[in-house]
């Protein structure tokens, strides 16, 4: 199983970034995929979710309006839209599979710097 978030980058207060998660290893129609955060020095924190099923999603409260998950499962892939950034979104952006054979799965990151 591996996950693999890119997309990141240096954008201006405002900008805009779309990351992406390709997934391999697993079905990714059959499960559930989350984006979370680590900014530094603080803990890491849920950014959004999608459901199988309909594919319907879940945002932090304080990021709702901003930013739009999606997927594909043709692709493989889950993306984050995210608008309107703001310097306290910078951080690391990581996807992850929760619970799958029993095992939680991290891709490694993508950083994601704001500047002001």
């Amino acid at each position: 199983v591996q996950l693999q978030a890119s997309g990141g980058g240096l954008v201006h207060t405002g900008g805009s970034l779309r990351l992406s998660c390709a997934a391999s290893g697993f079905t990714l129609e059959n499960y559930a995929i989350g984006w979370f955060r680590q900014a530094p020095g603080r803990a890491r924190e849920g950014v959004s979710c999608i459901s199988t099923s309909n594919s319907v999603t879940t945002y932090a409260d304080y990021l709702k309006g901003r930013i739009t998950m999606s997927r594909d499962n043709a692709k493989k892939t889950v993306y984050l839209q995210m608008n309107s950034l703001k310097p306290e979104d910078t951080a690391v952006y990581y996807c992850h599979l929760p619970n799958f054979r029993s095992h939680d799965y991290w891709g490694r990151g993508t950083l994601v710097t704001v500047s002001s």
